[in-house]
Parts: structure tokens; sequence; C-alpha cells
């Protein structure tokens, strides 16, 4: 699951630098971003061990 929430970070991530270079505004750039950036904790927390 790790993987696949890293994947969809990278595709958000590109989302964002096409973003940025067609002009859109702040907030489509902002909220892509953080939904990324929620991608990369998610993977990471995943990753970490604890209980199951």
């Amino acid at each position: 699951m790790a993987i696949a929430l890293f994947i969809l970070a990278g595709f958000l991530v590109g989302g964002v630098i096409q973003l940025i270079k067609s002009g859109a505004t702040k907030f489509s750039v902002g909220l892509v971003g953080v939904l990324a950036a929620l991608a990369v904790a998610g993977g990471i927390a995943w990753l970490l061990p604890g209980d199951n």
C-alpha cells in the first residue's frame, strides 16, 4: 500500500508542476500540493512499524 501512495504522490507532484506552468490559481496549486503531501505522509506512516 505504501508504494501505491508514493506513486500517487508522484502523480500529484507532477500535477502541481503542470498547474504552476499553466498559471493556475494558487488555491488549486495549494490543494493538489496538500494532497501530495498527505499521500507522502500516508506512505511513510504505512512503513512505520507498529501493532497490526
